[in-house]
């Protein structure tokens, strides 16, 4: 791994929250399992609760430990709506290749609400609407295109005339486009719960754990560490984040940097329903509200990758995020409690990269970049299952790796 990153710093909101510690061993000798996966956020856990559900011997490692990479900084707007809108991405992929994108993030999402039901894990998951704002990407004409695009693909979609949002939501925009069916949660409660169901069917933890070294022929594949033992397994999945291994391609994405904000409680000013809030513009403000009526903001992206240059904007970037805020929804008290930054994965078209490393089959790569890396880490667990398994997932070449 030749870039490590600092992949965020401040003080996440989730930290005012308690989560379950998720024990870890460390690795002292030498193992084998069915798979092996590198990295224990929200993709790894993802993952292997979907693997062990599969019968299959897991061991996940984190150089770092459990849930202390990106899982902790992200705001957790858990959406079907990809970042590229429906009708620009039909013009980047084709309208067919386009539409079963979005269907398969709308099916991975309300495959991730009924996982998190059977569990029962405990995440303060809540169903939450979404507003989508005119911005300069698509105005109130371009949402009415994008509306109808959804609702052809059989996704639903209405549009909010300016009037209709300032009195439903109290929203001074040109449009919106009103979507229900997503989730807002605590994301280290939902990781941390998917790894302990993982660990009551035998997975096994080790961290921190560091992957040096990778060889693989059609029978495994070999793993070293950094401390000297090695681990041997069928599959590798690598479940990175934004930090990737040598044999994985640099193609058709790139790291930016992203700053968030949250406010003390505030429940009674909160706006109706709660809804998910993000703008059709580049870059977006996007903000959500906290089971106890905290409101979390982030956007501000800017394309590089410096840390030391990222957290030198923090208070800059928190003022900004502040002031916008401030303008959509004038009631609140927008007085910052939390304030961080991160590194964030980004393609073109919006979309993850999932599959098997080209010319490694059994080398599995989850690259869950774009705004909704909770539902893409579902998609993940599907496909990359699938794959496991010998059976042909009909989306797969959807998110596979392009050259």
């Amino acid at each position: 791994m030749p870039r490590k990153l600092d992949l965020r710093s401040g003080t996440p909101v989730w930290s005012a929250y308690r989560s379950p510690a998720v024990p870890a061993d460390r690795l002292t000798r030498d193992a084998k399992t069915d798979v092996l996966i590198v990295g224990m956020g929200i993709s790894g856990a993802t993952m292997a609760e979907a693997l062990t559900r599969d019968g299959h011997a897991v061991i996940c490692i984190d150089r770092r430990g459990p849930l202390k990479g990106s899982t902790a900084a992200t705001t957790a707007l858990v959406q079907f709506e990809i970042d590229q809108p429906l009708t620009r991405l039909s013009r980047m992929i084709g309208r067919d290749a386009a539409r079963q994108a979005w269907v398969r993030s709308r099916l991975a999402l309300a495959n991730l609400h009924g996982r998190i039901a059977e569990l029962d894990i405990r995440c303060r998951s809540a169903d939450a609407p979404s507003l989508y704002l005119a911005g300069d990407r698509l105005g109130a004409s371009g949402l009415r295109h994008e509306a109808q695009a959804r609702r052809v693909a059989g996704i639903g979609a209405s549009v909010l005339t300016r009037e209709e949002l300032r009195n439903d939501f109290g929203i001074d925009r040109a449009a919106a486009i009103l979507s229900h069916g997503n989730l807002a949660l605590d994301p280290r409660k939902l990781t941390s719960g998917l790894l302990m169901r993982a660990l009551q069917r035998k997975a096994r933890f080790y961290a921190p754990a560091e992957a040096i070294a990778i060889a693989d022929d059609r029978l495994g594949v070999t793993v070293a560490m950094r401390h000297g033992p090695v681990i041997k397994a069928r599959h590798l999945v690598l479940a990175t984040g934004y930090e990737l291994l040598d044999i994985v391609p640099k193609i058709r994405h790139r790291i930016i940097s992203t700053w968030a904000i949250a406010t003390r409680p505030q429940p009674g000013r909160i706006w109706p329903l709660a809804a998910l809030i993000w703008e059709a513009s580049d870059p977006y403000l996007y903000l959500r509200a906290t089971s106890d009526g905290r409101v979390i903001c982030g956007g501000e992206d800017e394309e590089f990758t410096d840390e030391e240059r990222r957290d030198a904007l923090i208070a800059q970037k928190t003022d900004r995020l502040e002031e916008e805020l401030g303008k959509i929804f004038p009631q609140l008290d927008t007085s910052v409690e939390f304030a961080w930054t991160g590194s964030f994965g980004a393609t073109d078209t919006g979309l993850p990269i999932i599959g098997s490393v080209p010319g490694h089959p059994r080398i599995h790569a989850v690259m869950g970049y774009g705004g909704n890396g909770i539902t893409f880490s579902q998609i993940a667990s599907e496909i990359v299952c699938a794959s496991i398994a010998g059976r042909e997932d009909s989306d797969a070449n959807l998110f596979a790796f392009k050259t």
